[in-house]
């Protein structure tokens, strides 16, 4: 019998398991920026529940910035509803620019600064992660959602009719039911500026892009307490979870590093001891793609099924 020709390739023309890796790794990057922004907006599909807790924190951190002297948001806000010349673009950074400068960050990382990505993403996942736990364990109601006696004006919805946001929400109109109203401690919106202001002031080679690095994380916290959207503490906490999780990426993927390489050789081992399949088995290009050597990209060994088995 002739070798195996025209029942399936030669084993020669199966990639390795390293190049159908390296090949996808740019899906893969895609999938995880997708999960972590559904992630962050469908936050509040666990977090669902009585909005007393949440205004109750959030009364509870108006008063303790009263005390502290640190409570500017009334007066930011109070100007950014006055004027429209504030209000309204401050209405479209915050409903735009987290959505749209972040994975542009992120694409940037990964195109030009590819030997500092993996990092710089870990430390975007990580910060999102306990984002998310402090959203489940402290709900906290932004200002606009505090009774009417805190004195708060809900900017976004004052100036909805004028963008593509929902009255009640940041998110586009219909999909109000995909935010967390009660997001606001920590508040990622400042995190994950910071993050993005990080990158470009270290990597980028243009003063004036690094310059504007600086700038974007001052000008996202004005915006999201001029809004009414959030509190100075919780920016100010948005912004330590990003600089803690920059300071645990490293450790965390050297962990990971480690288990992930006991895991491979323990597959490796189970495999060796794995039957190969018949010819006739439609498992068999999916089995040479496992027995790839992922050192050197080459197929399996002499006793490959794709010989001639007559």
């Amino acid at each position: 019998m002739s070798e195996a020709a025209g029942v399936l390739p030669e084993a020669a023309a199966v990639p390795s398991a390293v190049e159908v890796s390296r090949d996808h790794r740019w899906l893969r990057e895609i999938l995880l920026v997708v999960v972590v922004y559904f992630a962050y907006d469908g936050s509040r599909l666990l977090a669902n529940g009585a909005p007393d807790p949440a205004i109750a924190h959030g009364n509870a951190l108006l008063r303790w910035e009263g005390w502290a002297r640190l409570n500017p948001e009334p007066w930011l806000n109070d100007l950014f509803s006055q004027h429209i010349s504030l209000g309204l673009p401050a209405d479209y950074i915050y409903a735009t620019l987290h959505y749209l400068v972040t994975p542009l960050v992120l694409i940037w990382m990964w195109r030009e600064h590819k030997p500092h990505y993996r990092l710089a993403r870990t430390q975007l996942g990580l910060a999102t992660a306990a984002g998310l736990i402090g959203f489940l364990t402290f709900p906290t109601a932004p200002p606009r959602l505090l009774d009417s006696s805190a004195g708060f004006t809900d900017v976004m919805a004052q100036y909805s009719s004028a963008g593509w946001w929902a009255g009640d929400a940041s998110t586009p109109r219909g999909l109000e039911a995909m935010t967390n109203d009660f997001a606001a401690m920590p508040s990622l919106h400042v995190g994950w500026a910071l993050w993005c202001g990080l990158m470009l002031f270290r990597y980028a080679r243009h003063r004036a892009v690094r310059i504007a690095g600086l700038l974007y994380p001052i000008l996202i916290l004005l915006v999201v307490m001029g809004t009414g959207n959030h509190y100075l503490v919780d920016g100010l906490a948005g912004a330590a979870v990003m600089i803690a999780a920059g300071l645990s990426a490293a450790p965390y993927l050297r962990l990971y590093d480690a288990l992930a390489i006991r895991l491979r050789a323990r597959w490796e081992s189970l495999g060796e001891r794995v039957p190969t399949p018949l010819i006739s088995s439609p498992l068999t290009p999916l089995t040479l793609l496992v027995d790839a050597n992922p050192a050197t990209g080459e197929g399996g060994s002499d006793s490959s099924p794709l010989r001639d088995t007559a």
